[in-house]
């Protein structure tokens, strides 16, 4: 038996391999929200979850979901790896807490699945998508 056969068992025990390739492997998967549970998002806002738009700010402020944050996925993934104070100087708002619910949308559900897969990662257990996006928030009516 080689050494490093004799060592797998004990490295997987340990965990090391998911953490030496930055996944996790928890089960958790995103909550999926629909347009309805959105609306009842928008109507009345809980302190503990926070709606992120992941487009591009040229995007989001051609028009996004009423109380929405944006946090641009493609030019900043590395957003909620930063620690709270270059957070906040970054963005201009404060990092969410781990401990609140981050509901993610985009235009089509490419990018929110993607910033769901990375909050997961970053250690937020409360984590949303919206598959949806703006495209179906549109399509109801709501602007």
């Amino acid at each position: 038996m080689t050494p490093l056969r004799r060592l797998l068992p004990a490295i997987r025990q340990t965990r090391l391999i998911p953490r030496l390739c930055n996944y996790t492997t928890a089960s958790a998967a995103p909550k999926k929200y629909n347009f309805t549970s959105i609306t009842s998002l928008v109507r009345s806002p809980s302190p503990k979850t926070v709606l992120i738009d992941v487009r591009e700010p040229s995007e989001y402020s051609a028009g996004a979901i009423p109380g929405a944050i944006n946090l641009p996925i493609a030019s900043a993934p590395d957003a909620l790896s930063l620690p709270p104070d270059e957070f906040e100087d970054r963005f201009g708002f404060q990092k969410p807490e781990k401990s609140s619910e981050l509901v993610f949308y985009c235009k089509a559900g490419v990018r929110s699945a993607a910033a769901a897969r990375l909050a997961l990662q970053e250690g937020y257990e409360h984590v949303g998508e919206y598959p949806g996006s703006w495209m179906d928030w549109i399509k109801e009516g709501r602007k």
